[in-house]
């Protein structure tokens, strides 16, 4: 049963999507479609109705759609590229990460996700109303207790953190971070940073490799949706393509010269 609080995914076909937390003081929704009343009881997985009798399916909100629907000051990654990042910095519950550009949340809630409740994302941010909007974003979400915001110039100041699992570095200059980022990482962590030009990433090696970390790669993800009907199945014209580069590195201990 759907309490208080909780977020609902509205589907009512590819044009009415609506990702809502619903109220016992708002039991309703209105769009397009019309308004529909929450009944007492009602769950995932119900099929309600508004009062043009169009259908409004009450679906479980996946991250994608918690992420996509926050708040932006800033462009956000794409669900395409979290997956990817996450899965190669090996996330799990009670890791200890950190991230450098808070920006608006999104990245942040998908950590903050994977950490569980024994866990912390450490989230740093130099702009104040990039930071304050990425909290709201994520206490929103429920994960502010997983989450620790700090307004810091990390360039400038490091990280204050130690012995973080691994970090998310998105910010316009990453390899000016390289040194701290090795700083602040365990033995064998793994580091990732996005970056939307090839310069960029040619500078991020380089600093990497001064700095001595290994296994480095740089990959693009490209995603490309199938339009499914009998007879006439076959790939949407549009895509999306290019997001930005992605660059993982693992930290080794030996001494730099």
């Amino acid at each position: 049963m759907i309490k208080d609080g909780d977020f609902i995914f509205l589907y009512g076909g590819k044009r009415a999507q609506f990702l809502i937390k619903y109220s016992k003081d708002k039991p309703y929704f209105e769009c397009h479609l019309g308004k529909v009343e929450f009944p007492e009881g009602f769950d995932y997985g119900d099929v309600l109705y508004t009062n043009k009798n169009k259908p409004l399916y009450v679906l479980r909100p996946t991250t994608s759609d918690l992420v996509f629907r926050v708040k932006r000051l800033t462009t956000i990654m794409y669900p395409k590229d979290m997956g990817y990042v996450v899965l190669n910095l090996g996330i799990k519950s009670g890791d200890r990460v950190i991230e450098v550009g808070s920006g608006s949340g999104a990245m942040t809630i998908v950590l903050a996700s994977l950490v569980g409740e024994s866990g912390i994302v450490y989230s740093f941010e130099r702009r104040k109303e990039f930071l304050e909007n990425a909290s709201h974003n994520v206490k929103r979400a429920g994960l502010s207790s997983r989450v620790k915001f700090m307004l810091r110039d990390v360039e400038k100041e490091g990280f204050g953190v130690f012995d973080a699992d691994s970090a998310v570095i998105d910010v316009p200059e990453p390899w000016t971070l390289v040194g701290h980022v090795k700083k602040a990482l365990k033995g064998g962590a793994p580091v990732f940073f996005l970056s939307p030009n090839i310069e960029q990433v040619q500078k991020t090696y380089k600093a990497l490799n001064e700095h001595g970390f290994v296994r480095m790669k740089t990959v693009e993800i490209l995603e490309r949706e199938i339009r499914v009907s009998e007879g006439k199945t076959r790939p949407l014209e549009r895509m999306i393509s290019h997001t930005g580069y992605l660059t993982f590195a693992h930290k080794v201990n030996h001494e730099e010269g």
